[in-house]
């Protein structure tokens, strides 16, 4: 009889065990899953044509609810666009052979925290400026191969060629 309690009882410590690492595992992929999503900067709102998302030297093909991350580059191919919507409420316009980098982002009001960097190797895009170009005009800076834009205004066009 203390046989079959002893088996029991293991038994017992396995399925204890399994829930255990099981509810563990949930744990922790609902931690990276929250980490994940504070760690991205933007939307993908709509995508018409081939766009893709670079991101650790792979492309992604991009589709309509994508997060975008820091250090992402957007590829909008011949005849494609993309309409991007950062945190902040920026608005970001892709034109068709489009290739931007967002080389920085951030949004913290409470810190004071704002930065907000591209850098437009080629293409059309329309910004629109979201909270950090109205809080902080100082911390937005789009690049292109010939120029630079400092943001003042809350809207505009650019076009970099190579």
């Amino acid at each position: 009889m203390s046989r079959a309690f002893v088996m029991a009882g293991f038994m017992s410590d396995v399925s204890i065990g399994r829930n255990s690492l099981a509810i563990g595992t949930l744990c922790c992929l609902l931690a990276f899953g929250a980490a994940a999503d504070e760690m991205h900067v933007a939307l993908v709102k709509s995508v018409t044509g081939s766009v893709g998302v670079v991101r650790d030297g792979q492309e992604l093909i991009a589709q309509r609810g994508m997060r975008l991350l820091k250090s992402d580059r957007i590829l909008a191919h011949e005849a494609a666009t993309a309409g991007i919507v950062f945190k902040d409420g920026t608005l970001l316009s892709v034109g068709p052979g489009s290739d931007i980098a967002i080389r920085d982002y951030a949004f913290e009001p409470g810190r004071n925290d704002f930065a907000f960097a591209l850098y437009m190797a080629k293409g059309t895009a329309v910004y629109s400026s979201g909270r950090i170009g109205k809080l902080a005009p100082e911390s937005v800076d789009i690049s292109t191969p010939r120029a630079t834009v400092g943001v003042r205004g809350t809207r505009f066009i650019i076009t970099a060629e190579q």
